[in-house]
């Protein structure tokens, strides 16, 4: 197939072209930059199946006819949606109707990047797909939370008003090389500071939950949910479920690190507890995590190593 994937030079959509290109087909990557790293596709310079063009999806854009659509564009990373408050809106809404158009011009299959926040602080757990969410759509989080909210509720639109053949995949926390050392996010915050002997930020009592999905196995998640015929979302994450400070716990273990832990204040809506039910994927995919977090942690262990600045 030949096949389009917006925000290639993210974190996931890098590991997905890679899994593309290794099954066979012609990618064209699309990324604008926002937080893609040119980096993440610098090993596929000399691949003749890949095609890259910097272009913001928010305008429109033709990459000639394609077979499927693989739509990974958005800020991820709480600093970053924040700071990108607005574009995260924008791409979530402009941007994903903009890949959806290519898909029904084409006649392509579609798959969209949703997320586990489209849960919020979830009153239900674990998570099924059923549950509508706790959501504050005016806090801090909201650009985030209801830019895909909204995209989903766009693309079953085009799904059921257009004919497009659509997927949602609801994403849990996933890691692993390549997800920027800077970004935020529980583990990668864990393993820079371990790396750099500095103290570990635990938020709130380090009670709060999380579910942690090594790359590899959600991406073969994504590949089994873009060639089977649900349209509704399907959850993908690991079911296994962690304390943020047994997180923590591994981390240091893994890294062999001697750093000590520092407790912060909770941040605005940070949620409790987030956990997948993926018996929906399991029925419909044949599909569940392999990878365990301190497997996953020491597979990762060499890309963060080397992220750490090298003193004068």
């Amino acid at each position: 197939m030949r096949v389009l994937v917006t925000g290639a030079a993210g974190f996931l959509g890098s590991h997905l072209t890679d899994r593309l290109l290794a099954d066979g087909h012609s990618v064209i990557g699309v990324d604008n930059f926002a937080t893609g790293d040119l980096d993440n596709l610098a090993h596929l310079r000399r691949e003749p199946r890949f095609t890259f063009e910097e272009h913001d999806i928010c305008d429109p854009f033709d990459p000639g006819a394609v077979d499927y659509v693989f739509n990974f564009a958005s800020p991820a990373s709480p600093p970053e949606y924040l700071r990108l408050a607005i574009e995260t809106l924008r791409v979530g809404s402009t941007g994903t109707e903009n890949s959806l158009k290519i898909a029904q011009m084409y006649g392509a299959g579609y798959l969209h990047a949703s997320t586990s926040e489209c849960y919020g602080d979830p009153l239900e757990h674990p998570q099924t797909e059923e549950y509508w969410g706790h959501v504050n759509p005016v806090g801090p989080r909201s650009v985030y939370d209801e830019a895909k909210r909204f995209s989903e509720s766009l693309v079953m639109a085009y799904h059921r008003a257009r004919g497009v053949n659509t997927h949602l995949v609801r994403i849990f926390n996933t890691y692993g090389p390549r997800l920027h050392p800077s970004d935020g996010r529980v583990i990668s915050n864990f393993m820079m500071q371990a790396l750099r002997g500095e103290a570990l930020t635990v938020y709130g009592s380090g009670s709060q939950t999380r579910s942690f999905c090594y790359v590899s196995d959600l991406i073969e998640g994504i590949v089994r949910l873009s060639r089977c015929d649900e349209h509704y979302p399907v959850n993908l994450g690991n079911s296994t479920e962690f304390t943020i400070l047994e997180c923590a716990q591994a981390v240091l273990e893994v890294t062999e690190s001697k750093s000590k832990i520092r407790f912060e204040p909770l941040p605005e809506d940070d949620p409790a507890r987030r956990c997948p039910d993926i018996a929906k994927a399991r029925a419909l995919l044949g599909w569940e995590p392999k990878v365990s977090l301190k497997e996953g942690l020491k597979l990762s262990l060499e890309f963060f190593r080397n992220s750490v600045p090298v003193g004068p």
